[in-house]
């Protein structure tokens, strides 16, 4: 009887070291947290992740752009898309390269700064003289394909990076240099 002992209860599992799989989910965790850090810039313009991408310019006016690409597929008046295209585009220049660079610009001088800023080197002069006539001419004279090709051109201000030359507010978004 005195070789038997009393019967002793299993040990409790520490919380503290984690088992392995829970090192492997942290890391797993930080890298997708880097990754989408790092491609921040790529996915605002082409994945609507609320958390991460609104609230920059880029953003608004791509959504901007598309929308107004969607109206005037949809039959929208050719001189109103003509005008909000010319404010949506002097609003994303003055966002890329400051509110000095180019607010004061108006008619051929417009189109000549359009020409040498555009990243994309769209032929602004030659081909975006309607933003210039289309609050002149008569209803139904303006080409609805030419204005699909200026907002394209447009949406090229947007997508390709450059630093802009000091951080500007557009719509309600924050910017800062390089992003």
């Amino acid at each position: 009887m005195q070789q038997l002992r009393d019967i002793h209860d299993i040990q409790s599992v520490p919380w503290w070291p984690l088992a392995p799989g829970w090192w492997l989910l942290a890391l797993a965790i930080l890298l997708l947290a880097f990754a989408l850090w790092r491609w921040r810039a790529f996915l605002s313009l082409r994945i609507p992740i609320p958390g991460l991408t609104l609230g920059s310019w880029r953003w608004d006016a791509a959504g901007a752009l598309r929308d107004l690409r969607r109206r005037a597929r949809a039959g929208q008046a050719s001189k109103t898309t003509a005008g909000e295209l010319s404010e949506l585009l002097r609003r994303i220049a003055m966002a890329r390269l400051g509110r000095p660079a180019c607010a004061g610009l108006t008619g051929n001088d417009w189109l000549d700064w359009l020409e040498t800023h555009d990243p994309q080197g769209f032929r602004w002069h030659e081909r975006g003289r309607i933003l210039l006539d289309a609050p002149y001419a008569p209803a139904g004279q303006i080409g609805d394909a030419r204005l699909l090709d200026l907002i394209e051109a447009a949406e090229g201000w947007v997508t390709t990076r450059e630093p802009t030359a000091i951080p500007v507010r557009w719509f309600r978004a924050r910017t800062s240099s390089g992003v």
